[in-house]
């Protein structure tokens, strides 16, 4: 268990060699999200593999109030600080964790050896047209949330509904450091397998962003939903080992 000002938050670590695999779930998924997938990277790469349960999630602590990314980043580094990482990470977050990681990043370049993004958040697709759109949306499934708020899943997709507009355009400015280079991995179903126009707009979003530097590579993942890392483990496996062994 990590404190970070006061809250608690549950790491989960298979240690191994001084370089770490640091495995981030979506939003409202905790640590056992990478339940299959954490010990067979672990058991594929030597490295020391760290999942963890975010602020509300899991076995951590709830943080009230809305969902802050620079909260879930600070909750982040402080755990890894606290376990002694600050370098050599190979990141791979899914879907909200895309937000963590391009702050994280942004940040803290040197902590990082390269990122797999499995169908993330990602700047280029949190545009003025498309924001209004998402937070339309989402109406509905947060107002079913709120008639049972203290479910953990519902607690969180609350908390990230308030203040998103103003969240998401501030991440729409953010780039992600040359430096650290990247796999972005899309789903082919996309998170809005229902609105081509959304879908779209993700794929498109994905190919910005891979092309906005040399080190950058898109690979889409065929037959799978958002939920990637359920619907295609073995292609999250081999891609992270791809890139872990890239740096290694």
């Amino acid at each position: 268990m990590i404190d970070n000002g006061g809250h608690h938050l549950a790491f989960y670590v298979r240690k191994g060699s001084a370089s770490t695999i640091v495995l981030d779930s979506g939003g409202g998924e905790y640590s056992t999200q990478w339940k299959d997938i954490a010990p067979r990277l672990h058991a594929a790469t030597g490295a020391t593999v760290i999942t963890y349960d975010r602020a509300g999630l899991g076995k951590s602590d709830v943080v009230p109030g809305a969902w802050k990314v620079a909260g879930a980043v600070s909750d982040l580094k402080a755990g890894l600080t606290q376990l002694g990482v600050t370098k050599d990470v190979t990141l791979v977050s899914h879907s909200q964790a895309g937000e963590i990681a391009n702050y994280l990043a942004k940040d803290n370049p040197g902590m990082l050896s390269g990122a797999v993004l499995v169908d993330a958040n990602l700047p280029p697709f949190f545009t003025d047209e498309e924001i209004p759109r998402l937070v339309a949306g989402t109406q509905p499934e947060v107002d079913a949330a709120k008639k049972d708020p203290e479910r953990p899943a519902n607690r969180q997709l609350i908390a990230t509904a308030e203040g998103f507009a103003e969240a998401h355009r501030a991440f729409h400015k953010v780039e992600w450091p040359d430096a650290v280079p990247a796999t972005v991995m899309v789903s082919e179903k996309t998170p809005f397998a229902g609105s081509p126009e959304d879908a779209q707009r993700w794929r498109d979003a994905a190919a910005s962003f891979v092309k906005q530097a040399p080190n950058r590579k898109l690979i889409t993942a065929k037959g799978a939903s958002h939920e990637v890392p359920t619907d295609r483990p073995d292609l999250v496996l081999k891609v992270t080992e791809d890139m872990f062994d890239a740096q290694h």
